[in-house]
Parts: structure tokens; sequence; C-alpha cells
């Protein structure tokens, strides 16, 4: 047994400084809750009210365009389509709602980051930490004072599936910006371009195939969390997946996982093809 003296918790400060920031900035956290619990349910309104057949054109639309392949872009309706067949495809909008404000959300957060470790080496040595952590802490553990600050339902849903699913788009963000070619940078400086323009007009250009990447990473890993997302109050696919748990129900549960496969094989085709290194230097 190891030495009762030696011993040591780190939960009391921990449990004060939450209890803290609850007291002091609760209401400033509410208040943001609100807003972006309005902008998932309207998005989330939008998607259900959209018929189905305007969904599945418009989802062949962008398939065909990343892909200009006619068949992909077929599988990609067929197997969506095969969704509503399961009678699954109000539960499919309301997890692609919450998935496209959660990935909206770790763009806003992971490009910018991602572009300053790429051209700082200290914020870059700061980050590297923090997304270790993000990336092997249980989900469980931060799920905790997200739920103390937002309470159940859909916004610490967004926020879980953000901290878990950000990390990729940093980390890829930062390597396209760090295996730009020096030669290209030096001629680009040498014709007087600015940080702003060296930025915008030559790095972020040619790391975009990286930060596609990154990308389709995020949204990857933003679909894993899905049936976590439900145990706190988010509803969608994950929710009956939950039931199908709860019930012992195989094919219940069977059918919301073939569903969340099958959105993540559409998202995964779409966004890996436009992040094609060969589609980026198109004119």
């Amino acid at each position: 047994m190891f030495p009762e003296r030696l011993t040591f918790s780190i939960a009391h400060w921990v449990n004060a400084w939450v209890d803290a920031l609850v007291t002091q900035h609760g209401m400033a956290f509410r208040r943001f809750s609100d807003s972006l619990l309005w902008a998932v349910v309207q998005l989330e309104g939008l998607l259900r009210a959209t018929p189905w057949w305007l969904v599945l054109l418009v989802v062949a639309a962008l398939a065909w365009h990343a892909t200009r392949r006619v068949l992909p872009a077929l599988l990609i309706v067929g197997l969506l389509f095969l969704v509503g067949v399961m009678g699954l495809w109000d539960k499919l909008m309301q997890t692609l709602a919450l998935m496209l404000v959660a990935t909206a959300i770790a763009v806003v957060i992971g490009i910018p980051l991602g572009v300053l470790a790429g051209r700082s080496d200290r914020v870059r040595t700061m980050l590297l930490p923090l997304l270790d952590v993000m990336q092997t802490l249980p989900s469980f553990v931060y799920l905790i004072p997200v739920l103390m600050l937002f309470g159940l339902g859909k916004v610490p849903a967004i926020f879980a599936t953000v901290i878990y699913a950000v990390p990729p788009l940093i980390r890829l963000t930062d390597l396209g910006i760090r295996q730009v070619d020096r030669e290209v940078m030096e001629a680009a400086n040498a014709f007087g371009a600015s940080r702003w323009q060296q930025l915008f007009g030559v790095q972020l250009p040619l790391a975009l195939p990286s930060i596609m990447a990154g990308l389709n990473q995020t949204i990857m890993m933003a679909l894993s969390m899905v049936v976590v997302a439900s145990m706190i109050g988010a509803r969608g696919l994950g929710e009956e997946v939950l039931v199908g748990i709860q019930t012992l129900n195989v094919g219940k549960g069977l059918e919301a996982g073939l569903a969340i496969v099958i959105l993540a094989v559409a998202i995964d085709r779409i966004t890996q093809a436009y992040g094609r290194p060969e589609r980026v230097v198109d004119p």
C-alpha cells in the first residue's frame, strides 16, 4: 500500500476554482449558452423542415463538385437515402445540425491557433502539451465542469465535442504552415509581400491540403462523440444507440450505428476530395 503521508489531492483546488467560476461568471455563461442553443435549434429546424429530396440533391451537387465523378456522388446519395428508408432521417438531421455547429466552432478556434503555432515556435511549445491533454483526457472528465456551467442539453454536448475534436485541426494546420517551402516564402518576401499577404497569398493556399485533412479528422472525431453527447441531453442518432444499449435492442442500436457510419462516410469522401493537392492548384 502506498504511504498515506506521501499522497495529496488536487480535487479540492479544482472544485474551488470551478465553484468560483460558476458563482462569478454563471450568468455570462448562461447568456452565451442561450445564444448558442438558439443557433443550433434554428439550424436543426431548417434541416428538418427542408424536403428530404432537396437535401439529397444538395449533397449530390457537393459530392459531384468535390469528386468530379458521378458514381461516388450517386453512392453517397444512395447511402443517405438508405438512412431515410430505415426511418432515421429526422435523427440524422439532428445529428448533422449538432455536428455542423461543433465543427464551425472548431474551425474558428483551430485554424487561427494552428496558424499561430505554425508561425511561432513559442506558441507551438505552449500548445502541444495542452493538445496532448485534450486528446488523451477521457471526455467524461471535462463533461463535469461543462455540465456545471451550461447544464444538460445540446450546448454542453457541443463544447465536449469541440474539446475532443479540435486538436487534429490545430496540429495539421500547424504542420501545413511549417511545410511551406522556404524558397517560396523567401521569394514572396523578396517581392515585398507583407506578413498578411504572405499568410493569405502563399502559406494558407499551399497549406490547404493539410488543413483540409485536419478538418476531415475533426469532423470524424466529432461524429464519434454523438453517443457521448446523447448521454448529456443531445438528441439524434446517438440517442438511438443509447436507447438500444439501455433496452438491449440490438437491431435498433445497429441501425443507428450504421446511420452514423453512413454520415461519416459521406462527409469523409467529400472533405477528402476537396483537400486533394491536385484540386487545390486547379485554376
